[in-house]
């Protein structure tokens, strides 16, 4: 490459500064990468980015029906709880790895990096096909949750209408499509639009636990008692366990920590800015769902059997309709469906700078047509729409019924967990030296690690559960069915004679060649003495 070409890349990527960019490149190219995407993301933004993953009002919308019937008000308010406190260790322990090695790739590089020479090639292998259908798998889940809150609308605008499974895929895939298209835009467009969701998504909180309680009617306010300690079992599951398959309903909402990792190559001074993102989007989502579960806590009335059946289908829109009445209950509903939307939106963006990221180190199908940029924006268009075409498949799944669409969510959140655990692992049980970067947690990294990656083993034990105990083969949760088979899968797929992995996979591979590297860093002395000499 010649050095004006250099030159040109370096200048067409926005940043507050000239030596937070060159850092920023210089530290990607440590790392084996040549800086190919548009640094634009300001902390802020990727702060937004990280917090729609796990903003707690529309996630809340769409999970309640977990935490309700196992345990009730109690499982709704302690349950948040016990699993934010929990769930902060994994924030912690990703955003340690995020400070030392920002890159796109995220838990797979990690993995490689970190693992064990003889295992690291087959582990980064799985993490990153794990990762990549933990992230096709949540696109799907978040749009039909989408969808169904879109319809639950229509249930409570007419009264009378009962939307099909074929019509809510239609929604679906209008929903996709939409995204499909968000998330061809360019970077810079992206990031700007982030200010505006951290702001919705935080009023909307805030206005969510001052407006229910003052609209609720008398008779539907529930004691302290009720709402702090109130129990209710509805399928039949021991108290105990009971109480804990309602974490389904937290694990959910208060996911997605890696997101603001696979932006690292899109922020500013990433190695500082990312970490901090998944700690207090963690941090702040906790707090604000906390208040929300307390404010639905004292105001859902005591009927929740009565609730779980509501032909709206929805829990919080029939809270909402007893509370707001009708037309409230719709403008809250709208509210939650449109962040919902947009979550939807960031959820395929970020899944595309992974695919991006995973095809540069040619371990996907066609790596050479999802390894590229639009020569306008900037961005892994092919990426986007192949993770779109991806959940829209998913999605079928779903027209089977409610134990389809459950497996879905469950496959998201086995997947996503198990990419999470393996390189936290790995970090100290593979023998590599470490070197942190700007965060680090010292001598409790370990300690918080081990926290992280036993809560992590547990929760996937309990995604793997099914809603009442014995159940029937349409009431069986087949999450261990579909992650399982996507495993079987993927080690076939390494392990196929001649054109496996095995064969020609290296985990991550260095895109710079010397001549890139020897005119990005000319460019770079010129631009110093340039200054120098103002």
């Amino acid at each position: 490459m010649s050095h004006n070409s250099a030159k040109a890349s370096s200048e067409d990527i926005t940043v507050e500064t000239r030596p937070v960019l060159d850092a920023d490149i210089a530290l990607l190219a440590s790392l084996g990468y040549k800086q190919e995407l548009k640094r634009v993301f300001t902390p802020l933004e990727i702060f937004g980015l990280a917090f729609s993953f796990i903003c707690p009002y529309p996630a809340i919308v769409s999970v309640l029906g977990f935490a309700l019937p196992n345990g009730g008000p109690r499982a709704l308010v302690w349950g948040w709880t016990i699993c934010a406190c929990f769930v902060m260790f994994i924030g912690l322990a990703l955003a340690e790895l995020g400070s030392a090695l920002p890159t796109s790739g995220g838990l797979y590089y990690w993995t490689y990096t970190y693992a064990s020479p003889r295992w690291r090639r087959l582990l980064s292998w799985l993490v990153g096909y794990s990762n990549t259908i933990a992230y096709v798998a949540g696109i799907a889940a978040t749009d039909w949750a989408c969808a169904v809150q879109i319809l639950a609308g229509a249930s409570i605008g007419t009264g009378t209408f009962t939307p099909t499974l074929r019509q809510t895929y239609g929604v679906f895939a209008a929903v996709i499509l939409c995204h499909g298209l968000i998330g061809s835009l360019a970077s810079t467009v992206v990031a700007r639009l982030q200010k505006l969701f951290v702001c919705i998504n935080v009023l909307l909180c805030i206005v969510i636990v001052i407006a229910l309680p003052a609209a609720t009617p008398k008779e539907l306010v529930n004691t302290p008692s009720f709402a702090f300690t109130g129990y209710v079992n509805l399928y039949g599951w021991p108290g105990g366990w009971a109480f804990v398959l309602s974490f389904l309903a937290p694990l959910w909402t208060i996911a997605g920590f890696d997101a603001a990792v696979h932006m690292s190559e899109e922020a500013s001074n990433a190695a500082t800015v990312v970490p901090w993102a998944i700690v207090l989007s963690t941090g702040v989502a906790g707090i604000l769902g906390f208040g929300i579960n307390v404010a639905l806590a004292f105001c859902m009335g005591t009927d929740i059997e009565g609730i779980m059946s509501n032909p709206i289908g929805q829990p919080v829109a029939t809270v909402f309709f007893n509370s707001f009445g009708q037309r409230g209950a719709l403008v809250f509903l709208s509210f939650a469906t449109v962040t919902q939307f947009f979550i939807g939106a960031n959820i395929l963006i970020v899944a595309s700078r992974l695919v991006f990221a995973f095809s540069r180190d040619g371990a996907l199908p066609f790596s050479s047509v999802l390894y590229k940029l639009h020569p306008r924006t900037r961005t892994p268009v092919n990426s986007a729409w192949a993770c779109a075409c991806g959940a829209l498949l998913l999605g079928l799944l779903a027209l089977e019924g409610s134990t389809t669409s459950s497996a879905i969510f469950s496959l998201s959140m086995a997947a996503l967990y198990t990419s999470w655990c393996v390189p936290v692992a790995s970090r100290f049980l593979g023998g590599k030296e470490w070197v942190p970067g700007p965060f680090t947690l010292g001598k409790w990294g370990k300690i918080v690690a081990a926290i992280a990656v036993t809560w992590m083993s547990f929760a996937i034990v309990v995604v793997a559960f099914p809603t009442t105990p014995g159940p029937s083969a349409s009431g069986m949760n087949y999450m261990v069915v579909v992650f399982g088979g996507w495993i079987a899968l993927c080690l076939a797929y390494y392990y196929f004679p001649v054109y496996g992995g095995i064969h020609w996979f290296n985990g991550p591979r260095s895109n710079i060649d010397k001549a890139w590297s020897s005119a990005a860093d000319a460019g770079n002395r010129n631009e110093d003495s340039e200054k120098v000499s103002l």
